[in-house]
């Protein structure tokens, strides 16, 4: 009997995510579509200030790597002129601290904190039986900025991610019916990783693969970890989404954590990123609502 109990639960807090159970219960299930009124366009900020802060974050962590971007800069000779005079101002304001004018190499965490002031992470979540969660490690969060980015495969309807989705929990549904499969593991990461390849040009990669891993590249890329809400703990962050523009720099793809299933797909790729509902302080834990009003 309470093996029976603890199943209904579990299925209970799955099923939502269940693609083959959301078919057949859309239009009587209300619950599984979040609910958006028009007006807000499900917008907390406007997509160009998270167009800024992802350039803001890119730029710094291309900087921060300036020396493994060789191949990438040899086709870009414009861009390397940029990037060189963004590199010397750099070094310049450094130059009193410092007595020699070699680059130093920060870890991804510390480029996030030096750019946007806080760094986020994993690790065990303060709810009870809830697994891995995501803390704000270090720093100060204001209210409406982006903190987070929900990684993994974006497929549009119709395209097939029945077997990606049985007992996967990382699968987040769009308002237009968009699913992104944020799952690191088995069949999941196997078709990321093969869209992601897929799609390199020559030395240009199209999406970023590390998410995929413990140590990822783009330090903003462990949305999906990030815990629904509770009785005790409120939301304190909103799933937002948002289309890349076409005028994304080429070069800055290598840390976008998305990748579309379809490779002829000629639509903006979708991203979500999570955006504060309030002011977040060093320590506390982010929470979300899966099915988030916004008014």
């Amino acid at each position: 009997a309470a093996m029976l109990r603890e199943l209904r639960r579990r299925w209970g807090s799955y099923k939502y995510r269940f693609v083959p159970w959301l078919a057949l219960n859309l239009r009587r299930q209300r619950r599984t579509l979040r609910y958006v009124p028009e007006s807000s366009q499900d917008k907390i900020i406007a997509d160009e200030d998270v167009f800024e802060t992802l350039l803001k974050i890119f730029k710094a962590l291309f900087i921060n790597d300036f020396n493994r971007q060789a191949d990438i800069l040899a086709l870009l000779p414009e861009v390397k002129y940029q990037y060189l005079e963004l590199l010397t101002v750099e070094q310049k304001s450094k130059v009193n601290s410092c007595h020699h004018q070699s680059q130093h190499v920060f870890s991804p965490e510390e480029v996030l904190f030096n750019t946007l002031g806080f760094t986020v992470s994993r690790d065990q979540s303060s709810l009870v039986s809830a697994g891995t969660g995501v803390f704000v490690t270090k720093g100060f969060v204001p209210k409406g900025t982006v903190v987070s980015m929900y990684p993994g495969t974006v497929y549009r309807k119709h395209e097939p991610i029945l077997f990606q989705s049985l007992g996967n929990p990382f699968i987040f549904r769009c308002i237009d019916g968009i699913l992104i499969d944020g799952n690191d593991k088995g069949l999941s990461r196997s078709v990321y990783r093969s869209c992601s390849r897929r799609d390199q040009l020559g030395p240009f990669q199209m999406s970023d693969e590390s998410w995929l891993t413990a140590t990822p590249q783009n330090p903003l890329a462990v949305g999906q970890y990030v815990n629904n809400c509770s009785h005790e703990k409120a939301a304190n962050v909103c799933y937002q989404e948002f289309d890349v523009p076409g005028h994304f720099p080429v070069e800055l793809k290598q840390y976008l954590p998305n990748i579309v299933y379809s490779h002829d797909i000629e639509s903006h790729l979708r991203c979500v990123v999570l955006v504060t509902l309030r002011d977040i302080k060093q320590g506390e834990e982010l929470f979300s609502n899966y099915y988030t009003v916004v008014s």
